[in-house]
C-alpha cells in the first residue's frame, strides 16, 4: 500500500500536475491539503477521478482538504469528520473496522495561534481515542509544526516563529506519544539535516534546498511495523511544498 500526502497549495492552479503525478505515481491513498476550492468549483477530472473513491471538503479560496482512495486495491471507505474539523481541515477515511486514515490541514497560528493550539489539544484527544477504540491510525499532513530544529534549515531557525515554538513541539511530541504514533519521515531517515518539506517560494530557496519539514505522514504501532519507506519528493510540483510517499507492506 503506497499512501501519499501533499500540500498543494491550490488544487485549481495545480490540478494538470496533480493529474499527471497521480497517474504516473499511482497511490493507494492520496490526502491533499490547502485545496482552497470548493466540490462546486472542481473540475470532473478531479471529482470523478477514474479509479478513485474522491472525497473533496473546501469552501472556496481558503484552506481545504481531500482523501482519494484507489477503488481497485483499497476499496470503497467511508469517510467522515472528527469533531474538532473546522474550517474544513479534516477529513478521515475508516477502512473495514480496523484502520482509519485522516488528511489533516492544521491551522498556520499566525492569526490566531491560541486557535492553534487549541486544534492541536482537540487534535491529541482524537488521536488517543481512535487507537484506544482498537483502530490502527495514518494521519497524513501539513502539521505547520517543524518537531526540532533538525527539521528547519540553520539560516531559517528563529526560536519565536510560529511553527518552530517550544509550545508547539511539544504539542505535536503529545500527539505522537498519546497514539504511540510514529514520525516516518524521520525513522526512516534520522540523521538528514536536508529533509524538508517547504521552502518560501523566493530567493530560489527550494533549488537551495533552504526549507522547513512541516509534512508528515504518522503511523500506529501496527501500520510502523508494516512500514517499508517514507520519502519526500522534493523535486515534484510547483506548490511550495512537496509529496511525501510512505509504502506499507499490508
Amino acid at each position: 500500500m503506497k499512501i501519499a500526502t501533499w500540500n498543494v497549495n491550490g488544487i485549481r492552479k495545480r490540478q494538470p500536475e496533480f493529474l499527471a503525478w497521480i497517474g504516473y505515481e499511482q497511490p493507494d491513498v492520496v490526502c491533499l491539503q490547502e485545496t482552497k476550492a470548493s466540490p462546486t468549483q472542481l473540475d470532473e477530472a478531479l471529482c470523478e477521478l477514474p479509479g478513485y473513491h474522491c472525497f473533496w471538503h473546501g469552501a472556496g479560496g481558503y484552506s481545504g482538504v481531500s482523501l482519494n482512495v484507489r477503488a481497485d486495491t483499497v476499496g470503497e471507505p467511508m469517510f467522515s469528520h472528527p469533531s474538532f474539523d473546522r474550517e474544513t481541515r479534516v477529513v478521515q477515511a475508516t477502512f473495514g473496522s480496523s484502520l482509519v486514515v485522516a488528511s489533516i490541514y492544521v491551522p498556520n497560528g499566525g492569526k490566531d495561534f491560541a486557535d492553534k493550539m487549541v486544534f492541536l489539544e482537540e487534535m491529541e484527544e482524537w488521536a488517543a481515542d481512535t487507537i484506544a477504540s482498537g483502530n490502527e491510525l495514518i494521519i497524513c499532513g501539513d502539521l505547520n509544526i517543524t518537531r526540532t530544529d533538525m527539521d528547519v534549515h540553520p539560516k531559517e531557525r528563529k526560536p519565536r516563529t510560529i511553527g518552530q515554538r517550544p509550545e508547539e513541539r511539544e504539542a505535536l511530541e503529545n500527539i505522537l506519544r498519546s497514539g504511540a504514533l510514529t514520525d516516518l519521515g524521520r525513522a526512516f531517515d534520522p540523521e538528514n539535516d536536508g529533509l524538508f518539506t517547504w521552502w518560501a517560494p523566493w530567493r530560489n530557496m527550494r533549488q537551495r534546498n533552504i526549507g522547513w519539514r512541516l509534512d508528515y505522514v504518522l503511523a500506529s504501532p501496527s501500520m510502523t511495523r508494516s512500514a517499508k519507506g517514507c520519502i519526500v519528493q522534493a523535486q515534484v510540483g510547483t506548490s511550495d511544498h512537496a509529496p511525501v510517499v510512505a509504502t506499507f507492506d499490508v
